[in-house]
């Protein structure tokens, strides 16, 4: 079964959250992505909102510090309710391991379903020239991303951030039990903005997708309820 399309809302204020969010009606069944720049203008406060709405939540703040620190923000997210947040893989497995147990632990403070914690292996901006020549990685973008997921999953992550390219070598190598979370979707022949490494809806269900991750193409339409529909008809009917 395929997951949810999400919605980036990577926006610079709170008003123009609603202002899109307000586009939808109130009962559509929305899944919004709330990352750096709208949490740390607003904090934990739009998460009670959006929850409030009875929207589901992927809270991606991409920790990344020391095992510790990471499981005390992590326990902090856990009690919030959201359905999904981050860690950076290249934080380590004991960090991952340390991010579930604080999120298991908030959660279980708050009475809520702990969030599914998702470990982002390379960002879809970077290229492999920047993997080689600046992260001097040894392995190549496939290899790396492989290796980063086999050992989030070993450390207890539900799942990864990574682009659409690398599904199918991924569902191959760590498994099908893993959700496979991917932004950088854009419609055919659309511009693929800062992402170096994208794929259509149709695509990304083709490779093998659990998850979309959607921001540009439809927070900057002049209709984002149609542009939502309409990579969300092409996701849902996607082989």
């Amino acid at each position: 079964m395929k997951g949810p399309l999400i919605i980036s809302l990577d926006v610079p204020s709170k008003e123009d959250l609603f202002d899109i969010i307000n586009e939808f009606p109130k009962d559509e069944k929305l899944t919004v992505k709330i990352g750096m720049e709208m949490f740390y203008a607003e904090g934990p406060q739009i998460v009670h909102e959006l929850l409030q709405r009875g929207l589901q939540i992927f809270l991606d703040l991409k920790l990344f510090d020391i095992p510790n620190t990471v499981k005390s923000g992590m326990h902090q997210i856990g009690k919030l309710g959201v359905q999904y947040t981050t860690v950076h893989a290249l934080g380590g497995s004991k960090m991952i391991t340390a991010a579930k147990q604080g999120l298991v632990e908030g959660a279980k403070e708050s009475g809520v379903k702990p969030a599914n914690l998702l470990a982002v292996t390379e960002l879809t901006s970077i290229t492999p020239e920047i993997l080689k020549n600046e992260q001097n990685s040894r392995l190549n973008m496939v290899n790396q991303v492989v290796s980063l997921a086999k050992m989030a999953k070993f450390s207890g992550a539900d799942g990864v951030i990574t682009s659409p390219l690398e599904v199918k070598s991924l569902k191959k190598q760590v498994g099908d039990d893993f959700l496979y979370v991917t932004p950088g979707i854009r419609e055919k022949g659309a511009a693929k903005d800062d992402q170096s490494r994208t794929a259509s809806p149709s695509q990304a269900a083709e490779y093998g997708s659990s998850a979309l991750v959607v921001g540009r193409p439809i927070i900057k339409s002049n209709d984002p309820v149609r542009a939502y529909h309409g990579m969300l008809e092409e996701w849902n009917n996607a082989n």
